[in-house]
Parts: structure tokens; sequence; C-alpha cells
């Protein structure tokens, strides 16, 4: 089969042969796209805009290649990934390494424009958290924590490329992203749980929360969110950034009313649902920033 025939493999791959299976795309930008705004007061450049998009689409198509390799033995024996290329060898194991290796490869190339010592140091951790996450799966109880760390490291790296510093505030913002990455990522896994309870070897929050999983993926909203606000408060922020937050939470009451079924195709929504919580909250944060300027 030529190369061109198989491009539809490669798509499904890495998410990208639907437009909806690339929230995982959205959820990693947008707390990037929080710190950015943050540390240019509004007014990003628009170099480092598309550096740091291009870089979230990379990072998470590579993630997502690196996630099916790891679970190719698991992932034939789950509703919603029997058909994903390495399981049905549309595309080898040897082929998949190497083409993950090429987009990380590239990732690194994005960030050689910025000329910065802080975020090539800070990219290295984030490189490895991402290719390790998967086979934490196998061990830790709440792997989605180790997700949430992950998917922090944009925020870090945008306040080193704008400022050649880090400050407290943007590690606070980390941590409120933890926290949100905990929520939506257990309504991810509350899609697969009974396959995954039936497997045996996979380890994930919503087998861990039990019975508790619902007030616990809340309690991490009210966390996540507080948090924001107080980093958003800290940085200056006025009222349209208060609008945003409140969107935001007004989302994550939806989400409630969709996980607390505990149905499959409720679960997934309200985990697609999460990429308006993080756009409400950008938006809160630009719109404040071009009203007060």
């Amino acid at each position: 089969m030529s190369i061109v025939a198989r491009l539809p493999h490669y798509a499904h791959l890495i998410r990208v042969d639907s437009l909806g299976k690339q929230v995982g795309t959205m959820l990693l930008l947008w707390p990037t796209m929080w710190g950015l705004w943050i540390a240019a007061e509004g007014s990003p450049p628009l170099y480092m805009v598309l550096i740091f998009a291009l870089g979230s689409f990379l990072m998470h198509s590579a993630g997502c290649v690196v996630n099916d390799y790891a679970d190719r033995e698991f992932d034939g024996h789950v509703e919603r990934t029997r058909d994903r290329p390495l399981v049905t060898g549309a595309i080898s194991v040897r082929e998949a390494f190497w083409f993950g290796l090429g987009l990380l490869f590239l990732s690194f190339l994005l960030i050689l424009p910025l000329q910065n010592v802080l975020v090539f140091l800070i990219a290295l951790p984030a490189l490895f958290l991402a290719v390790s996450y998967p086979f934490t799966k196998r061990f830790l109880p709440v792997p989605q924590a180790y997700l949430g760390v992950a998917f922090g490291f944009g925020i870090p790296m945008s306040f080193a490329a704008v400022q050649n510093a880090v400050p407290p505030m943007a590690w606070l913002l980390v941590v409120a992203n933890l926290f949100w990455v905990i929520s939506y990522d257990t309504s991810y896994a509350m899609v697969d749980r009974n396959d995954d309870i039936k497997l045996g070897r996979i380890r994930t929050s919503a087998i861990t929360f039990g019975r508790y999983e619902v007030a616990i993926v809340m309690l991490c909203y009210a966390v996540s969110l507080s948090l924001i606000t107080v980093v958003g408060l800290a940085f200056g922020r006025g009222w349209v950034f208060i609008a945003g937050m409140g969107v935001a939470a007004l989302v994550a009451g939806r989400v409630f009313l969709l996980i607390r079924t505990r149905q499959r195709a409720a679960c997934w929504r309200a985990f697609i649902d999460n990429n308006w919580v993080g756009a409400s909250v950008f938006a809160g944060f630009a719109l404040d920033y071009l009203v007060r300027v």
C-alpha cells in the first residue's frame, strides 16, 4: 500500500481523522495560552503564539503515538480503541516509533527560534513527562495527576519565552491546571472504566476513586477554578476575567450533569466540553486585557 493510501491511518494515529478528536490538542493549548497572555500582558508576539500553538499540536500528536504504542496490547480489548492502527496492524510498531520520534524532533526544532536557554531547560522535563505518561497507567493509582503535570509545562515555558523567568504565580497556575486535568481526564477514564476493570492491568482515577469519582471531579474543578481566579487577580485582572471564570464554572456544572449518569456517551461528551472550560478562561484573560488597555 502506498504512503498516500496509508495517510488516513497516520491521521487516525494522531487523532486528526476528525475534528472532535483534536480536543486533546486544545486542552494542551489553552493553559499554554493562559500563561502566554499573562506573561505578555495581553500582547504576545504573533510568532510566539504560532510556535506554542504548533508545538501543542505536535506534542499532543507525539503523545498519541507513544500512548498507542504503550497500550497496543490492551486497546484491542477496549470498545473505544479496538480499531486503532497499531491494533489492526495498519501501521507497524517500527513505523510508529520513527513517526513519533519525528514529531518530537519537530517539536524541538520549534523552540530554537526563541533563542532562550530557560525555555530549552524547561522543555527537557516536559518531554520526559509526555513520553513516560502512558506507562504510568501500569502502576500509579491516579496517572491523571502525572498527566496534569505534563500538560502544564507549556505555562512556565511561555513565561520563560516572554520574561526569561518563571514567577511563583506561574507555578500556581500549573497547579491549577493539574487539578483541571484530573477533572477532565477522570471523565475520559469513566468512558473506558468497565473495559479497564476487566483487563485488570490498567489503573485510572475513575477506578481508584470508585463511587466517589463524580464528587472528586467536581472538587477538583472547584480547586482549579479557584486557583486560576487567584492567579488572575494577582496579575490585576478585573470584571471581564471574572465573567470568563463564571462561564467556565457554568460549563463545569454541565459536566456534572453529564458524568453523574455514568453513561459512556455522556462521560465522553463531558470530556469534550472541557474545551469550553479552557476557552472561557482564555477569553476572560484575553478580553480583560483588551478592555483594560
